[in-house]
């Protein structure tokens, strides 16, 4: 019987999720790479509620057409941080969505930490 790649990431998302869980003092960072984009939000799970979004496809960042490569994440990360540091968020739980973590999540998640979240 062979499994669909779809069924396999479902399955490490919620393997990950298991484990990974964001509270109001210490957020959930999800980060998601699509074929063409980036997406990423700071989610408090007690509330269900997304307290930080940022995406390649907002106004401000259209401008520099950014894609899902490792030198987007990479300025995608510390953008990340400084709208996270205007929000009050200095401290986050990473969750990659199933990715491994290498490469553009590897990059994003080190932008992150340069830009001054700490996980």
């Amino acid at each position: 019987m062979s499994t669909s790649k779809a069924t396999l990431l479902q399955n490490r998302r919620w393997r990950i999720r298991k484990k990974v869980n964001g509270t109001a003092a210490r957020p959930r960072l999800c980060v998601r790479f699509t074929a063409k984009h980036v997406y990423a939000q700071a989610i408090n799970d007690d509330n269900g509620t997304t307290l930080v979004f940022l995406a390649s496809v907002d106004p401000e960042l259209r401008k520099e057409k950014l894609h899902a490569n490792i030198a987007s994440a990479k300025k995608l990360g510390v953008a990340f941080a400084a709208k996270a540091k205007v929000a009050g968020i200095s401290s986050v739980v990473f969750d990659r969505s199933g990715a491994p973590y290498h490469g553009k999540v590897k990059t994003f998640a080190d932008a992150a930490r340069e830009g001054g979240l700490k996980f």
